[in-house]
């Protein structure tokens, strides 16, 4: 039987040392080491729902959101303070596993927190899975270069897979074998 302590890390991914040497020596902890991997609650959801707007076109509802959390999908956030900066939602069936959403605040690009949130949910992908997938806009050359450099392969392509202001859009398919 798992114990205690295990359970509470499904929940929070924490590191007490950092945040005691962040208040003790300010200087000494930079802001990525403060940032936090969390499950996502439905508190979340108004921030959650704020990034994905100012992120797409074609915003996910808070609807989605909800019911990503009352099928128990892997939804987690990454966190600074009480602010949410990026998020990822996963779901696992039948050996595979899913990204359906991973998405960082705008204002918080390119520093880390995409690769963060990917790398863990890898790392829960493979205690359930030995394949993960995701799809991508071919014009995210950001996010494919992150799935590249995870050793993600491209292995297919989804004709008509995303809404766009011109009708639809195509998605490139990647896969990474996790065994």
């Amino acid at each position: 039987m798992r114990g205690l302590l295990d359970r509470l890390k499904d929940f929070v991914i924490y590191d007490a040392d950092v945040e005691f040497y962040a208040k003790v020596f300010p200087d000494s902890v930079g802001r990525k080491e403060l940032m936090r991997l969390r499950r996502m609650n439905r508190s979340d959801l108004s921030q959650v729902v704020s990034i994905e707007k100012a992120s797409y076109s074609f915003p996910w509802g808070e609807d989605i959101f909800r019911d990503c959390l009352n099928m128990r999908y892997q939804c987690w956030v990454c966190e600074l303070g009480d602010d949410v900066l990026g998020y990822g939602i996963l779901s696992m069936a039948v050996g595979e596993a899913h990204i359906l959403n991973l998405c960082v605040s705008p204002a918080e690009q390119k520093q880390g927190i995409g690769r963060k949130l990917l790398e863990h949910l890898i790392v829960v992908a493979r205690t359930e899975a030995e394949t993960m997938f995701l799809e991508v806009r071919p014009s995210n050359t950001h996010a494919i270069a992150l799935y590249d450099s995870l050793g993600f392969n491209e292995i297919g392509v989804r004709k008509g897979y995303y809404q766009s202001e011109m009708g639809r859009e195509d998605a490139l398919m990647f896969a990474l074998e996790l065994i």
